[in-house]
């Protein structure tokens, strides 16, 4: 049976999807609501929003991952969905930057529930193995398809209306989520035989520090979030103050970014049969580290010019879309099925960890220093990231037998049986290799 021939999962998905991208399109608008109220000081009000929002992330979804299972998923899942169309729907009448700050630890205390539990409940729809494997590869496509679409989306809706109707299509895209949400089927959860928390909460982040190719990993999400964090925070007072452009100028040139990334992403299938995740992955960060670099040399030298920063902005998303992309791959090549979505959740809230990292930096000191500092200092964490993603992931590991995730160290001579082998297994859509030892590169 084809994956979205399950009625339940199609029924789950397009309500994910409608919701990421309501998601997408708030965030644009919010940057131009704080534009709206706060002027040149738009990058710290939305700094700051954007912290809160990764400090929810980073603790409520482990916490909603391990506390899932007790939960009656369907209705909290339309709740969440419920929450969020009432806070977006609230966001265009706000008229003082603390609004923005409370509304936001709304929204995002729900989109930080809502994830991880999406994750626990596909196992319990999709049953088969390589469904699953499939269902969570589309997850992670729906993710990357958002950071893509959602401001071409924008772009053209500003077009048309003010950015405050943006607020309006997002509460009704909620709101189609959760009617989706509440016309699926979801069995009751399965509690785990981990009573404690704490352990819940804590055993997907244990696997990425024991995991040689998930610290890595880790190290790379900061390379993503000091670049990422220039076009994210720094997009909408760069293209209003310094190029002059106006509302629609912001979301295409956030469209610019998502640009790249796609790009990179429809020719990343078939690079990805013939290279190592590894060296696609390292290849991005050297593009993120050489992108900031650029992006610093063009603020210091005051070059402002659309071309320039376009060209930028998108080396930095088919940057992202090379370190990304990979990620979901060298996951479930580290865990047993049955742990994957303890992995996934620790990713989703390490993750954003570094963003947590980066948003300050570029919103409070672009702001209160200039870009140019702010800038000089995503650099040394870009660079700083890359390196230790480098030391971190050797070039190849071994997966010890009855150990999935536990890995060493491999001799330079079996790189090409461990290619042969990790090539076997993408294409049969396996994660044997999980549960026995092996040599493979990732």
């Amino acid at each position: 049976m084809s994956l979205f021939a399950i009625r339940d999962f199609r029924r789950l998905f397009a309500a994910q999807i409608i919701a990421l991208f309501g998601t997408g399109l708030a965030t644009v608008a919010l940057g131009l609501l704080a534009y709206d109220l706060a002027g040149r000081d738009a990058g710290a009000v939305l700094g700051t929003a954007l912290t809160i929002k990764m400090v929810l992330y980073v603790v409520i979804a482990p916490l909603a991952a391990a506390f899932v299972d007790r939960l009656p998923r369907r209705l909290f899942l339309a709740l969440l969905d419920l929450v969020r169309a009432g806070v977006v729907l609230a966001l265009p009448f706000v008229s003082e930057i603390w609004h923005i700050y409370v509304l936001i630890a709304l929204l995002q205390s729900a989109s930080a529930a809502f994830t991880p539990t999406f994750q626990a409940v596909i196992p319990d729809i999709v049953t088969e193995e390589s469904q699953y494997t499939r269902a969570l590869s589309a997850s992670q496509v729906a993710y990357t398809m958002e950071s893509l679409l959602s401001p071409v989306l924008a772009a053209v809706a500003l077009t048309f209306m003010s950015f405050d109707r943006l607020f309006v299509g997002t509460s009704l895209g909620f709101a189609v989520s959760a009617v989706l949400v509440v016309s699926t089927t979801i069995p009751n959860a399965r509690p785990t035989d981990t009573a404690n928390a704490w352990e819940r909460v804590a055993s997907g982040i244990q696997a990425f520090v024991r995991t040689p190719q998930l610290r890595g990993v880790m190290a790379l999400n900061l390379v993503v979030a000091s670049a990422g964090a220039i076009v994210v925070v720094n997009t909408v007072n760069y293209v209003r103050d310094v190029l002059g452009g106006g509302q629609a100028d912001v979301a295409w040139m956030l469209a610019a970014s998502g640009g790249g990334t796609l790009l990179v992403a429809v020719a990343l299938p078939r690079i990805l049969d013939r290279v190592a995740d590894r060296a696609v992955m390292m290849t991005g960060s050297a593009v993120l580290v050489a992108a900031v670099v650029a992006a610093l040399a063009m603020t210091a030298a005051e070059l402002t010019t659309w071309w320039v920063t376009g060209a930028i902005w998108i080396a930095v998303g088919g940057g992202m879309a090379l370190v990304v992309t990979p990620t979901g791959r060298v996951l479930r090549r580290s865990a047993a099925p049955d742990a994957l979505p303890k992995l996934f959740a620790a990713q989703f809230s390490l993750s954003h960890l570094a963003w947590l990292v980066t948003y300050p930096v570029a919103g409070w000191v672009g702001t209160g220093v200039g870009l140019t500092a702010a800038w000089s200092i995503l650099l040394v964490l870009a660079v700083g990231g890359a390196v230790a993603a480098r030391l971190l992931w050797p070039r190849a590991v071994v997966v010890p037998e009855g150990v999935p995730g536990e890995v060493a160290p491999r001799e330079p001579a079996l790189v090409g049986a461990g290619r042969a082998r990790a090539e076997t297994e993408a294409a049969e859509g396996t994660l044997a290799a999980a549960q026995c030892t092996c040599v493979r590169p990732v």
